[in-house]
């Protein structure tokens, strides 16, 4: 039988939104939302945080996740990637005797992922056999018809799109920076947390949004009430 595992990953240091993985969104710590998501999801055995804060630790644990252990600190700085975190979580609960078939990586800020998403990317890697499901979003623009800067000038990155109809145009598209639900084994081989086996769930713009500034979060804040509307 498998196993699976949801992982949140919430490091403790944010120099652009202090506080940002446990900072309060529309009334609740914004890492309450991912939590509740998973734990909700009713598909993974274990819904756990990893971070190198005991006050984030504190209030995962009130918000019903579990944190066994602290990350370590070679993974707690800007330089770690999230293979690294995810990787040194499956190791140590390797270490105790643990072991699961797939994992989901879960952004602590992350408030438009919904219970109904995860059974939705569950279900998608069922039904597919995919090494990995990822939420991604459309480019509003084509970025094919981008610019650059060339001595202080603008320049067609492509200069054949320059005329281009957009509708013409091949779409492009973006990790939505929400989740990754993964195959263990597809985790090992590849060191990604995107391997070549990785299936879509296209997401409409409305219920994505970086944030990455306080502007962001003013936006991620606004698109979120319409969402939380739309949905009753």
């Amino acid at each position: 039988m498998s196993s699976s595992i949801a992982i949140i990953t919430a490091r403790g240091g944010s120099r652009r939104i202090p506080g940002k993985n446990i900072k309060s969104f529309c009334g609740k710590p914004i890492i309450a939302y991912s939590i509740e998501a998973a734990l909700q999801a009713g598909c993974f055995d274990k819904v756990m945080v990893s971070t190198d804060s005991d006050k984030i630790a504190d209030i995962a644990k009130k918000c019903g996740a579990e944190v066994p252990f602290l990350r370590s600190s070679q993974n707690a700085d800007d330089h770690a990637t999230t293979a690294d975190v995810i990787a040194e979580v499956l190791d140590t609960y390797a270490q105790r005797g643990e072991h699961y078939d797939r994992f989901l990586c879960l952004y602590p800020t992350a408030p438009f992922v919904t219970a109904l998403r995860l059974r939705e990317a569950a279900q998608k890697m069922e039904e597919t056999g995919a090494d990995a499901v990822v939420p991604v979003v459309r480019f509003s623009f084509p970025p094919q018809r981008g610019f650059i800067l060339q001595e202080g000038k603008l320049a067609y990155k492509w200069p054949q799109f320059r005329s281009s109809r957009s509708q013409d145009l091949e779409p492009f598209y973006h990790d939505a920076g929400q989740f990754y639900l993964v195959k263990e084994e597809a985790f090992r081989k590849e060191q990604t947390v995107v391997p070549a086996g990785t299936v879509p769930i296209i997401l409409p713009e409305t219920q994505v949004q970086d944030i990455d500034n306080p502007d962001d979060w003013e936006i991620a804040e606004i698109k979120f009430r319409r969402m939380q509307e739309n949905m009753h």
